[in-house]
């Protein structure tokens, strides 16, 4: 069954469930829903802080960045100190000066915000209806 919210999504990981797999269930769902407020609760659940720091801060960038492409509510819960990593993360297979300087030029401001350096658009998927989600 596909995670409703993205506390559970985050939760499945946390019990060993791959990221991409937990994610994109959670997205698909994310890009079906039709309405402000079925999206706010789909993002509103406080994701338990986990030993892992960047997936504490994953979980913020995620919900931040999800709610203002949706232009729904951004939930309280994603300014917590716990979901911003100390130490800047490059989420790529091939780090190198090239590579990172393209990812902190290209990352979200939700993403970058907390130190993680990703692509443009990180949460694309197959099933998603614009650009905007």
């Amino acid at each position: 069954m596909r995670p409703n919210t993205l506390a559970e999504a985050i939760d499945r990981i946390g019990r060993g469930e791959s990221r991409e797999k937990a994610l994109g269930e959670f997205l698909d769902h994310f890009y079906g829903l039709t309405d402000e407020p079925s999206r706010y609760e789909a993002l509103r659940p406080e994701p338990e802080v986990a030993d892992d720091v960047r997936l504490n801060a994953l979980a913020g960038a995620i919900a931040e960045y999800l709610a203002k492409r949706s232009r729904t509510d951004v939930p309280e819960w994603v300014s917590a100190a716990s979901r911003t990593l100390r130490d800047p993360w490059f989420t790529t297979d091939r780090p190198g000066p090239g590579i990172n300087e393209y990812l902190w030029h290209s990352s979200p401001a939700e993403f970058r915000s907390r130190n993680i350096f990703t692509e443009g658009l990180p949460l694309r998927r197959a099933s998603q209806r614009s650009a905007d989600g």
